[in-house]
């Protein structure tokens, strides 16, 4: 699928439209560096052989992950579905890494929680 800017400027475009709901908007404050820790550990503990630790930290990133699926479905503005795996990997670590952080830095979580 073709974004208008590229994934950041694409999925940054409609970010505030999906992330209105407050319980949404809370677990996004937690899960998103939850994810973040686990993802970023886990893929140190493999580069260190440590398998079992290394599946615990990417476990909790899959589980973080599934937690902020949860609230999406609380939302009146679905995301748009994927458009298949790099689509998914893709959106997903953006979001992750790049968008969420940005959402929250640029005050947008604070408006959206307060207008809630």
């Amino acid at each position: 699928m073709a974004r208008e800017g590229g994934l950041i400027a694409w999925q940054w475009r409609g970010y505030a439209d999906n992330h209105r709901d407050r319980v949404n908007l809370l677990l996004h404050f937690v899960a998103v560096p939850a994810f973040i820790a686990g993802a970023l550990a886990g893929l140190r503990l493999l580069f260190l052989g440590q398998w079992l630790a290394a599946g615990l930290a990417l476990l909790l990133a899959v589980v973080a992950f599934g937690v902020q699926g949860i609230g999406h479905k609380r939302e009146a503005v679905a995301p748009v579905p994927f458009d298949g795996p790099a689509d998914f990997i893709g959106r997903v670590l953006v979001e992750q890494f790049i968008t969420f952080p940005r959402f929250v830095l640029s005050g947008q979580w604070a408006r959206n929680f307060a207008r809630g």
